[in-house]
């Protein structure tokens, strides 16, 4: 089995640190650093107190493995520690494989749909041509049932609104003569300001 490593030929874990001390007292990380250094002597730390985390580089991905293994949830100075690989231990190439093929149709937009994809055709829009007719024939202050009430649901009946004028019969010629329609009102056209020669815009 070959394993490539990285650039830098560093294999890192990050430790989770709640115990202060760590960070303040030479004598603390003396001895956190002693519980690595016996996995590999040429082991390197870095201190980040502000997120109490401290990254510790191996040279042996073995080594990394082995620390993580023995050490991770251990306990130091009272407190939990924690231990988490900082990077993946690629084993063969390290390149970044594709997706899957059934998995690139979740990617937008996708780079192909999958095998046997068709596009779906849109369906005829359903006209009730009876529900038409009925409306059609339907007169001021009439109403439809479109569905009879059952014992569980009510009846749901469309009522024609009546006309302007209040009556329920059709408008004929001796109505309008009669009945005058009221004046539209007159819409006032805005004026136009005057024109000045003299003036540049």
């Amino acid at each position: 089995m070959h394993i490539k490593t990285t650039k830098c030929n560093r294999f890192c874990l990050v430790a989770t640190v709640t115990s202060q001390e760590v960070f303040n007292r030479p004598e603390a990380q003396t001895s956190f650093e002693a519980l690595f250094r016996s996995f590999d002597p040429a082991v390197q730390f870095q201190y980040f107190k502000s997120f109490r985390r401290v990254r510790i580089s191996f040279s042996d991905a073995l080594a990394a493995a082995e620390a993580r293994l023995r050490l991770h949830k251990s306990n130091f100075n009272g407190k939990e520690m924690r231990l988490y690989f900082a990077q993946s231990v690629h084993i063969g190439s390290p390149r970044l494989e594709p997706p899957k093929p059934e998995k690139q149709f979740l990617i937008s937009p996708p780079a192909s749909p999958p095998v046997g994809w068709e596009q779906s055709q849109d369906a005829t829009p359903v006209i009730n041509y009876d529900l038409l007719c009925a409306i059609s024939k339907l007169g001021p202050g009439d109403k439809y049932e479109l569905h009879t009430a059952t014992p569980t649901t009510p009846s749901v009946v469309v009522h024609v609104c009546e006309d302007e004028r209040g009556d329920s019969s059709a408008p004929d010629d001796s109505d309008q003569d009669e009945k005058p329609r009221p004046p539209r009102p007159k819409i006032i056209q805005t004026r136009r300001p005057d024109y000045t020669p003299g003036v540049k815009q």
